[in-house]
């Protein structure tokens, strides 16, 4: 075999490892727990406020954990094989214990594990693909979240059939046998820590100004994403069958919603690297305000399906986005930035269910919790569009 034969398989086997990764970290770490949440409902073992909760308590497990990563001098891939056995093992907890606070502590470190997992997981696959010459493939990996979110929605429903107990087993087993299969990659090749940054042309005093401002705007606005998709990430199932009672359909979208993820990652990972982060970001949000107020205005099967897949297509685009704003901004010295942005997007997804459990628990109805996250996703589109107008013409005015 030509070694850019050998090149292009290697490439090829970190992306797909870290794509299943991925798929066992979120999709089925992290978001089972919103196909789980109506069979969880239905059996009177939590009511509405306490779902609330305990998808909170996830999100601030992946705050703290998004927070931790850069104190941690691990091997990538030690972290990434301890975050998917701890996965896998947090999973079968949620069958095997009862009651709130052990579930609290489970869904907690869930989150941390899945913080772990994406961050350490993303590092190691993405300077896989450098070294091996296959950037592009980077959307790869990160269809990962979509295809693991779907294959917990087409489950849950079947395996919530046997009790709530069986579905987190089911999946918890699940992800061990996708875990033995990826397992032997995360043990090739581990080259330790990632290289030196190269050396940079100190920036201007102006330009420096103008990077601190747009960091600022990025960091405060990335939190406005977090909080603006969550609350249907979280009810998705439960809002569309209080619109649809004793429909066959709700149990569908949330698979759709991920399923859109997968083409969304893909072409986000494509976008030309001179098109403006900024940009690219207000048009994502925008279709993620869209896809929120369809659940409202629209609460049909036609209604909560296109916007299930308008709030999948952005979803990983809007990380991949900022992540490569951090970068323009910061270079190879974007860590602590990404680490600020993330701890924001954090805290949005924390008081997103904090908001809405409890304001739908006591109307009865969704419909005021949806349409301020599609606001706050509106608000966060305007705001992007004008910091970046304002970049435009300042640009333009230099220009001779």
């Amino acid at each position: 075999m030509s070694l850019i034969g050998y090149d292009r398989r290697s490439a090829w086997r970190a992306a797909l490892a870290c794509m299943v990764a991925l798929a066992v970290a979120m999709g089925l770490g992290r978001f089972a727990f919103t196909p789980m949440l109506p069979v969880m409902l239905h059996e009177g073992k939590l009511d509405l406020q306490a779902g609330g909760v305990l998808a909170s308590l996830n999100y601030l497990g992946y705050f703290l954990g998004a927070l931790s990563c850069a104190a941690i001098r691990l091997k990538p891939t030690s972290m990434v094989r301890g975050g998917l056995v701890a996965t896998a093992a947090l999973l079968l907890g949620m069958g095997l214990l009862q009651g709130f606070t052990p579930w609290g502590v489970l869904r907690t470190a869930a989150g941390v594990m899945s913080a772990w997992t994406f961050v350490f997981a993303s590092g190691w696959g993405l300077r896989r693909l450098a070294e091996t010459g296959a950037p592009a493939l980077a959307g790869v990996i990160y269809t990962g979240p979509g295809i693991g979110i779907a294959a917990t929605g087409l489950l849950g429903g079947a395996l919530g059939r046997w009790g709530s107990e069986a579905g987190w087993i089911g999946f918890g087993l699940l992800s061990l046998a996708l875990i033995a299969i990826i397992w032997r990659i995360f043990g090739d090749g581990e080259s330790g820590s990632a290289s030196a940054p190269a050396a940079a042309v100190p920036p201007s005093a102006a330009e420096s100004a103008a990077a601190s401002r747009d960091a600022r705007w990025l960091v405060a606005l990335y939190g406005l994403a977090g909080f603006g998709y969550i609350i249907t990430a979280t009810f998705l199932p439960v809002i569309a069958r209080q619109a649809l009672p004793g429909s066959p359909w709700p149990d569908f979208f949330w698979p759709l919603f991920g399923l859109a993820i997968v083409p969304g990652a893909l072409i986000g990972a494509r976008a030309p690297i001179h098109w403006d982060n900024r940009l690219l970001l207000a048009v994502a949000y925008a279709l993620q305000a869209l896809g929120v107020v369809l659940s409202v205005a629209w609460p049909t099967i036609w209604g909560f399906g296109l916007g299930s897949l308008l709030l999948g297509m952005p979803f990983t685009a809007i990380t991949l986005f900022a992540m490569r704003d951090a970068r323009r901004l910061r270079g190879n010295a974007s860590a602590g930035l990404i680490g600020y942005a993330t701890a924001s997007y954090g805290v949005g997804q924390i008081l997103g269910p904090l908001f809405a459990a409890p304001l739908a628990q006591r109307t009865g109805s969704f419909a005021v919790p949806l349409l301020v996250a599609a606001a706050v996703l509106a608000l966060g589109a305007l705001l992007f569009a004008m910091v970046w107008w304002r970049s435009y013409r300042v640009k333009a005015f230099q220009k001779p």
